[in-house]
């Protein structure tokens, strides 16, 4: 809750700068303090050395489906990881916190970018030690970009999913771990989308939450805001203790439930 609070708090003061801002190292720097002092300020990043990196595109080809992945020193204790697009409307795009059935070795998903930017993930240890990473990314108007599906289709399919085994995982899996990929079928209006035939504005409905486990124990919870894709999809790994139970939460409190007893559509 306190994570949507700040990305709220942020799109109402920060957001009239950005273009502004967006090719002025000077200010880029001046703006991750700014975020940093919002969303992290009790707390010393510390620049990763290996504890952390974050890949994507140095230019996106569609700057509302960029790729991310970030990937983690597989001895690192991770309790969560933030992810942070300083340019985007709502700055924090989300946040995943862990569980005992997680194996955080890397996690994937696909995200809007609203201008050019610098990205920053951040990685919070059990022990209380945060790292840092950043890059810089090309991309423009991601998050005003309209939807690619038609609406009336999008609602039939909202909330359907689909589970994908991923047969190579990532480096530093241990033995008997599992990756899969999820994917979300959600339109993810952000309220910046306007719809090319009304010229209407499309009233925001975005994925807020996403709870994954494996039997009883968690894998995952994304705590999500506005720059996520549209229909989106997140790659992870986990240690399977039974079938996996999906749970999704829009901004309309509507939830979506399905348990996968393996690779299969829900």
């Amino acid at each position: 809750m306190k994570s949507r609070l700040f990305a709220l708090v942020l799109l109402s003061i920060l957001a009239a700068p950005l273009f502004a801002r967006a090719e002025d190292p000077a200010a880029d720097a001046a703006r991750w303090q700014d975020l940093h002092q919002t969303l992290f300020a009790a707390h010393t990043l510390t620049p990763a050395k290996g504890q952390i990196a974050l890949e994507a595109p140095d230019r996106a080809m569609d700057a509302a489906l960029v790729p991310v992945t970030l990937t983690l020193d597989p001895t690192l204790s991770l309790k969560a990881l933030y992810l942070v697009v300083d340019n985007n409307p709502a700055p924090l795009v989300g946040t995943f916190h862990f569980g005992p059935a997680a194996v955080p070795v890397q996690v994937k998903t696909r995200i809007r970018v609203d201008a050019y930017t610098h990205m920053h993930a951040v990685a919070e240890t059990t022990d209380g030690h945060w790292f840092v990473t950043e890059r810089y990314i090309k991309a423009a108007g991601g998050c005003s970009a309209p939807a690619t599906k038609d609406a009336a289709l999008a609602m039939e399919r909202l909330g359907q999913m689909r589970l994908k085994t991923v047969t190579e995982g990532p480096a530093g899996l241990p033995k008997g771990a599992v990756t899969a990929q999820l994917l979300i079928s959600h339109p993810n209006y952000n309220g910046m989308q306007m719809d090319q035939v009304t010229r209407n504005y499309t009233p925001a409905r975005f994925v807020r939450d996403i709870t994954v486990k494996s039997g009883d124990a968690l894998v995952f919870q994304l705590e999500a805001d506005i720059s996520l894709s549209e229909d989106p999809a997140v790659t992870f790994s986990y240690h399977p203790q039974g079938p996996l139970a999906v749970t999704v939460r829009d901004s309309t409190d509507t939830t979506f439930s399905h348990t996968f007893q393996g690779d299969d559509k829900g």
